[in-house]
């Protein structure tokens, strides 16, 4: 069964462009460590300081070892620094999700 990792982001919101780079990182990194990568989503309109992230994996067994590639990346450890100097996440909540509304209807055009 395939999960869903969703993660909610408080971002300084004078620090949405740091936010981007991180998230165009992540973009390289993530499917080379071995998750589906659905998108990292930065601020646009309404709240300046929300921001999200998904991506899929086949189950929290997988997580575990794709997390110990992400830690061992060269770029991915890059990037935990980019964040860890530049301070521009404020707060990260992370959980996990199954799809509930599958399958889809297929989409039928004349």
């Amino acid at each position: 069964m395939t999960i869903t990792c969703f993660i909610r982001y408080e971002i300084d919101p004078f620090g949405k462009a740091a936010f981007e780079e991180y998230a165009r990182n992540w973009g390289q990194v993530i499917p080379r460590c071995g998750a589906d990568l659905i998108g990292y989503f930065s601020p646009h309109e309404g709240s300046a300081t929300t921001a999200y992230a998904a991506y899929n994996i086949e189950s929290l067994a997988a997580y575990e070892a794709y997390r110990a590639r992400l830690a061992a990346d060269p770029a991915g450890k890059a990037n935990y620094e980019l964040a860890k100097r530049e301070k521009f996440i404020l707060k990260e909540d992370r959980m996990f999700l199954k799809l509930a509304s599958g399958p889809h209807a297929k989409l039928v055009l004349p």
